[in-house]
């Protein structure tokens, strides 16, 4: 894929993980661009606002572009999202057959196997190519400037 195309929408995911900053959420953020370019969903983690594990990034970026397209099915559809997804939102972005990923910085404590070839049977089908590390250093800047700040942490 186009490395300049990933770095222009992995910087939109990355002002999604911004507002997520802002509002003390942890800083991720999402976007999902369709096979002609355009972002048709945007997110950055909610669960604290809402009270609920189920308003991460990704989900909500596959929520506004399901309603968009007025489709749950996101065929040729790429996923930029600052962290390695956990298995919950690659198990939905498997579901809704998005067919790329892409993903800034590797989480070593919920990040789920996005290799192509470690993904389940079932996600193979759907999830063609995997892309990590684009802006990654950004990514960790945002996560290590949220965490020092909730841990009163001045390093």
């Amino acid at each position: 894929m186009n490395q300049e195309r990933d770095v222009f929408f992995m910087k939109q995911a990355l002002a999604q993980a911004q507002r997520a900053l802002k509002s003390g959420e942890v800083p991720i953020g999402a976007v999902i661009v369709s096979s002609l370019g355009i972002v048709i969903g945007r997110g950055y983690n909610q669960s604290v606002k809402k009270h609920s594990q189920l308003f991460h990034a990704e989900v909500v970026a596959i929520g506004k572009a399901g309603k968009n397209l007025q489709d749950w099915r996101l065929d040729r559809c790429t996923m930029y999202v600052t962290l390695q997804p956990c298995l919950m939102c690659l198990s939905l972005i498997g579901l809704s057959r998005i067919e790329r990923v892409v993903y800034a910085a590797e989480s070593p404590l919920f990040g789920e196997a996005v290799d192509r070839d470690e993904l389940p049977v079932l996600y193979k089908r759907h999830i063609k190519g995997v892309t990590s590390g684009v802006l990654s250093e950004e990514s960790k800047v945002l996560l290590k400037r949220f965490f020092t700040k909730k841990r009163g942490n001045n390093e």
